[in-house]
């Protein structure tokens, strides 16, 4: 699938590329390409520092600040990629006004995706190796010490937090 994503993108950058130089010529359309990169990267250091802005300073909504930023992130990285579509439509994303005609559809398409996402639990911030972490031992009490706990001989500090404790 990833393939054929690729050849399609391919085959319409290098259509609009020669239907481009067919039309204005070969200079003029290496000038619009890069034209429109640096307006494209411009654009997108802009939007970023004004999106991070908003979110610091609390003025966006969770949810617009949401959207709009996966759009920011959407437009610089299609800016980014080359080609005149990917360019002009990573622009469009980057501009205020398309990107709030294109908030409805990231929010239906965030709805429709967030069910096919399979739910992935991972031990992140889990220190590896700890003694007494993540052990589980079955098995059954024989001895049970009742009364003060530090009147047992030969018991160090360290194991008296394992002994059992009676609750009254």
């Amino acid at each position: 699938m990833a393939m054929r994503l690729f050849l399609v993108y391919a085959l319409v950058e290098l259509a609009v590329v020669v239907g481009l130089a067919s039309t204005i010529g070969f200079g003029w359309t290496v000038l619009l390409l890069v034209g429109t990169f640096a307006l494209g990267l411009a654009l997108a250091g802009s939007q970023v520092k004004r999106q991070i802005q908003r979110l610091q300073s609390g003025l966006a909504a969770p949810r617009g600040a949401l959207s709009d930023g996966v759009l920011v992130a959407l437009g610089s990285i299609l800016t980014v990629v080359p080609g005149l579509v990917t360019t002009a439509l990573g622009v469009l994303l980057l501009l205020p006004p398309t990107r709030a005609l294109a908030r409805p559809a990231v929010g239906a398409l965030a709805a429709r995706g967030l069910f096919r996402v399979p739910l992935v639990v991972n031990n992140v911030g889990v220190a590896p190796n700890r003694p007494g972490r993540g052990d589980y031992i079955d098995g059954e009490v024989v001895d049970v010490v009742d009364g003060d706990v530090s009147d047992v001989a030969d018991v160090t500090p360290v194991e008296l937090r394992y002994l059992p404790r009676r609750i009254d």
